[in-house]
């Protein structure tokens, strides 16, 4: 980033241009990327014992395939739950039934498990606007993520998925957000993050 640009303005004016670049993809380019990137987040994700993950949403990577894919690897799937107050993420299992919650998300139906039951996962993974090749992640800009990261094991893999294009070589960075350490694109696969 630019030496004395605004980290917020420049995020701010970055997440509107990524947004209407995806609100513009056309469905069949989204449900094919989205297939690539299953397919290479399954690969990356093997042996893993407890995956803390989430839904994503129409113009989302992995729209229609995500979570349920997931159950594949034989792992417990956690899934963020939005409290009807505040900026905290709460996590329920996966059981494959989902229902609206707040902000329309869906989330899964059953026990809540806390904000802290992220630290039971060897991975994260996370939604993101954007990534740069150093790990800093551009989120919709709520900090439900930079919250809920801070709960993780420091040894957890937090992953990004986006779509081409959205893996940058820089990104304007705060001094609250927290890195990812790899990133699934549709062509690039599954890539790690060299640590800086």
């Amino acid at each position: 980033m630019t030496p004395g640009r605004d980290p917020v303005a420049a995020k701010t004016a970055l997440r509107g241009r990524v947004l209407a670049t995806r609100r513009a993809r056309l469905p069949a380019e989204r449900t094919a990327d989205s297939a690539a990137i299953a397919t290479a987040l399954l690969e990356g994700l093997v042996g893993a014992r407890t995956i803390a993950a989430y839904v994503p949403e129409e113009t989302e990577p992995g729209h229609g395939r995500l979570p349920a894919v997931l159950t594949r690897l034989g792992a417990r799937v956690l899934l963020p739950v939005v409290a009807p107050r505040g900026r905290e993420l709460a996590w329920a299992v996966d059981s494959g039934r989902m229902a609206p919650g707040r902000f329309g998300l869906l989330e899964p139906v059953g026990p809540r498990l806390g904000a802290t039951a992220v630290g039971t996962a060897e991975v994260v993974v996370v939604p993101a606007l954007a990534v740069s090749r150093d790990g800093v992640r551009l989120g919709r800009g709520g900090g439900y993520y930079d919250r809920a990261l801070r709960l993780a094991r420091p040894d957890a893999v937090v992953v990004a998925l986006v779509f081409d294009g959205e893996l940058l070589d820089e990104l304007p960075a705060e001094a609250h957000d927290h890195r990812v350490t790899a990133v699934v694109t549709p062509s690039g696969g599954w890539q790690e993050i060299a640590a800086g």
